[in-house]
């Protein structure tokens, strides 16, 4: 992360210019009233990476955009998404050639208003998405794929994310009937250099095949799991860092009895972390942490329920040994009540990673679905394709009560925005009556923004159910970080570049 101290106006220009995040604060040196004059004003561009959504012949894979509306937006813009595999004119891939044109997969709408497209089979490619002006605050996209049989079948679900420099997974798996891959994608011009390491219950596994990993510019590069080492193991923490460059990760895992979903990355390593939305009705939750120091860590495990915070019956705590990845079932942890897990460090703080594998359905009609730890709504976070009948927000308040504001947004096809608020009790997790818009046609964008109290954590399930097959996928609902806080313009501003 470099530091580099400018003024106003050039830390504006370089917030524009770098990717669709940043955060501005007051030199140490400043007098205390400065982070209090800071105004919120939108980012001017956003940069979001979307993997490769399939390898199956018979998915059926669509695409959501959305932004937003936010005050203080230009009044003009452009976004897209961008083929990651489109070569030059020449056909060797070189940049410097004029790209071939083509059809984009979604033409964004204005503020407010989904947009959607849509790709079948295995040939679908990874995309590079890009916004500028109005269309760049809290710009969302979601990629949702229905495979009808084999490996993975069922619904596969991902927001598409920035580029950054690391990533941890904890919940992969090199197992007999599970194929993993990490999804890397360059949205930059000059080749990214990556490392992946794999960690599994005795620690890290041995392997030289994951060091220097190349994906070249406007590129995305599939790498199984197992090819990376002999070892079979159930539950895996994937490490990616990058040594030059940067990209953006995504875990796809797939099972040849339980269906699949993609695994987002963890949030930053933390001594507390929150993992909501499970399921009411799952029929086994696994927990997977990792601890990224020296130290092993003790961590305290509590279910947000409805009704307040409780300790799982034999679930007390987990020892996380350092460097070696541990799994435990809950079973049927909520036990048909809506619940998210809260880990807090027993003794110590040791920086932690964790993620959730969620199984709905029983024998032959089980899907997995998996919950990251994750960072806070904040401000506002979004969800950018929901169904009328199957989507169930979730939200949770572990430490103080809060409210909350959701907006329906208008329908892709039609409709009108609806908003409602929510008051979430401190120690609490509730599946929220949600709005839909009134007149709803197509898909629409769920918007959650902190009003007081708090912090809240929350999570959208999208389920459809399919011969049977109970067919879910969750996503995680932290900042959009759509805005960012300017100092006065007579002081100098740190910007910090990630």
């Amino acid at each position: 992360m470099n530091r580099t101290t400018l003024s106003l106006l050039a830390g504006t220009a370089a917030l524009a210019a770098v990717t669709g995040f940043a955060e501005l604060n007051a030199p140490a040196t400043a007098p205390a009233h400065a982070a209090e004059a800071a105004a919120q004003l939108p980012v001017e561009r956003s940069t979001l990476l979307c993997p490769a959504p399939s390898l199956s012949d018979i998915a059926d894979t669509s695409y959501t955009s959305f932004t937003p509306v936010t005050e203080g937006t230009p009044s003009d813009g452009k976004a897209g998404l961008q083929a990651a595999t489109e070569q030059s004119a020449d056909g060797t891939g070189n940049s410097g050639g004029k790209k071939k044109a083509a059809k984009p997969v979604l033409t964004p709408k204005t503020p407010g208003t989904p947009a959607t497209g849509d790709t079948s089979g295995a040939d679908g490619p990874a995309y590079v998405g890009t916004a500028e002006g109005k269309y760049a605050s809290g710009w969302t996209v979601q990629e949702t794929t229905e495979v009808a049989a084999g490996t993975g079948r069922g619904l596969q679900g991902v927001n598409c994310t920035a580029a950054d420099t690391e990533f941890w997974f904890p919940g992969a798996s090199t197992a007999a009937s599970r194929t993993d891959y990490v999804h890397l994608t360059n949205p930059d011009d000059g080749a990214a250099v990556v490392d992946i390491e794999l960690y599994g219950k005795d620690g890290q596994l041995k392997s030289t095949v994951g060091e220097g990993i190349t994906v070249q510019p406007h590129a995305s590069e599939p790498v199984l799991l197992s090819t990376l080492t002999d070892e079979r193991q159930t539950d895996l923490t994937v490490h990616v860092s990058v040594r030059s460059g940067r990209v953006g990760a995504s875990v796809q895992a797939l099972d040849a009895k339980t269906g699949g979903d993609w695994l987002a990355a963890s949030a930053d390593p933390a001594g507390s972390l929150v993992l909501p939305g499970i399921p009411k009705d799952a029929t086994d939750v696994r927990l997977i942490a990792f601890t990224t120091g020296d130290n092993d860590a003790d961590l305290k495990v509590r279910l947000a329920s409805p009704d307040g915070t409780i300790t799982p019956a034999g679930n007390e705590t987990l020892h996380v040994k350092s460097g070696m990845t541990t799994a435990t079932d809950l079973g049927d942890v909520t036990r048909g009540e809506a619940g998210s897990l809260i880990l807090t460090p027993s003794d110590q703080s040791v920086p932690v990673v964790a993620a959730l594998r969620v199984t709905r359905g029983k024998g032959s009609n089980q899907e997995t679905a998996y919950i990251p730890a994750t960072a806070p709504v904040g401000t506002r976070a979004t969800s950018a394709d929901n169904s009328g009948k199957g989507t169930t927000l979730s939200l949770t308040a572990p430490t103080a009560t809060a409210q909350v504001k959701v907006t329906a947004s208008a329908g892709s096809g039609g409709g009108t925005a609806v908003s409602k608020t929510f008051t979430i009790k401190s120690g609490t997790t509730q599946n929220i009556d949600a709005p839909v818009p009134s007149g709803l046609k197509g898909t629409y964008a769920l918007t959650v923004e902190t009003v007081s109290g708090g912090p809240v954590y929350g999570a959208r399930t999208l389920a459809a159910t399919e011969d049977g097959v109970p067919g879910f996928t969750i996503q995680t609902l932290p900042d959009d970080r759509g805005t960012v806080a300017v100092p006065e313009a007579d002081q100098d501003v740190s910007v910090l570049q990630k």
